[in-house]
């Protein structure tokens, strides 16, 4: 540290520091900005979860539905392929899953979120598994096992309060997602300005 409380860089980090971030360290007062704007963004998000919940299975959807016309032109475009109707069927199933989504939100948040909880406890249970794996090499398996217990406490929650939890926590996840970001960029941006 400098006298003035700054942090001070030799030639090699501020070198290595300008790889990696390149000009942004100039336009550090943009990502402060965007960082904020997450923020707020993510702190309406939740106080209106359902309503996110929805807009997410929509894009989901949506995305869903493109994805499968993409591949449906890109079967017939492959012609002699021996697994041209797998590929067919795929698409098929990607077109259907995203127009039922799009046209029946809120049964699409029900699979998402039963989808999701499913997710949270098998990653539980295999960073349980991992970190008692890692006790008898004698790293820090206890952050490991802590971290497979909430995922198994987020997935219990969902399937406890399921189906009505259908509603929400897709948009909270989101919500807290966007939180999260912006004060990863509002630090990055503080670091910045520290550098230039």
């Amino acid at each position: 540290m400098s006298q003035s409380g700054r942090n001070v860089y030799t030639e090699s980090q501020l070198a290595l520091l300008q790889g990696v971030v390149g000009d942004l360290s100039k336009h550090w007062g943009w990502l402060l900005a965007l960082g904020i704007l997450f923020i707020v963004l993510g702190t309406v998000a939740l106080g209106m979860s359902v309503a996110v919940t929805v807009a997410t299975v929509l894009f989901f959807g949506v995305l869903l539905a493109i994805g499968g016309a993409f591949q449906l032109v890109e079967a017939f475009k492959c012609r002699g392929w021996k697994s041209i109707l797998m590929h067919v069927l795929i698409a098929l199933l990607y077109i259907v899953a995203g127009v039922t989504m799009i046209t029946e939100p809120v049964s699409g948040s029900l699979v998402l979120t039963a989808f999701l909880g499913g997710i949270f406890v098998a990653t539980g249970l295999l960073r349980i598994v991992m970190g008692f794996q890692l006790k008898n090499v004698g790293l820090r398996w206890g952050w490991m096992v802590f971290a497979g217990v909430v995922s198994l406490v987020l997935g219990g929650m969902i399937f406890f309060q399921w189906p009505m939890s259908a509603l929400w926590v897709i948009g909270l996840l989101v919500a807290i997602e966007m939180i999260f970001h912006g004060w990863a960029y509002v630090m990055i941006a503080l670091a910045l300005k520290t550098v230039r």
